[in-house]
């Protein structure tokens, strides 16, 4: 037997990992960063995330690392939609560094040159040689576990921690909500949320959410 939960008590970060597709940019929101070494850091990315494939044609990316007060938009942007047929940039402010896309809001970033790339079952992990990066706030970096526990944010189907929703509800027990335009998975009583509430991807407000 083997509860999936456990997961979750595993430390994680909340990351934009982007990089450029052509002179486009383009990221996704990643949990699995790690320090190997003095100079190297290694990122696990899903083979069905577009960022994946960017990343090995560029052989470079940047790691964003979210602030607690970091704006909702950003997670719903990287975590909810496929960069192959949506420019994430488009409404998020950033700026170029090595030429590499580093957002605005921000609480630090790590510019990366792949130097190795290891295929695992889904995902590929890799690692990179630092080149650059810089802290931009003295705000509190978010966690996974404030993601999940203060913001009630439920993790991507591509996220390695991802837990099927019928599994989750039954070992937990917490209330989830649907939103029936675009599918985002609120987690926890949304009945508590103020009457202003909207969906962090579409905008629609709470009436738009149904009780799984």
């Amino acid at each position: 037997m083997f509860n999936k939960a456990v997961l979750w008590d595993i430390s994680y970060g909340v990351y934009v990992v982007s990089s450029m597709d052509n002179k486009r940019p383009t990221g996704c929101i990643a949990n699995c960063v790690v320090q190997l070494t003095k100079n190297t850091i290694a990122v696990s990315l899903n083979h069905q995330n577009y960022t994946n494939k960017v990343i090995k044609n560029n052989k470079s990316f940047s790691v964003c690392i979210l602030p607690q007060n970091a704006n909702p938009e950003i997670i719903s942007v990287f975590g909810f939609s496929c960069g192959e047929n949506t420019n994430k940039f488009d409404n998020i402010k950033y700026k170029l560094v090595e030429s590499l896309p580093v957002l605005d809001n921000s609480k630090s970033y790590v510019l990366l040159k792949t130097i190795q790339e290891i295929e695992l079952e889904t995902h590929t992990l890799f690692i990179g040689e630092i080149i650059g990066g810089n802290v931009l706030t003295n705000e509190i970096p978010m966690t996974y576990k404030y993601y999940h526990d203060v913001i009630k944010g439920f993790a991507p189907k591509n996220a390695p921690t991802y837990i099927p929703l019928d599994e989750l509800i039954q070992k937990t027990g917490q209330k989830r909500y649907k939103c029936k335009i675009c599918g985002y998975i609120y987690e926890g009583d949304l009945t508590k949320e103020k009457d202003d509430f909207v969906c962090p991807v579409c905008k629609k407000p709470k009436e738009f959410f149904e009780e799984i």
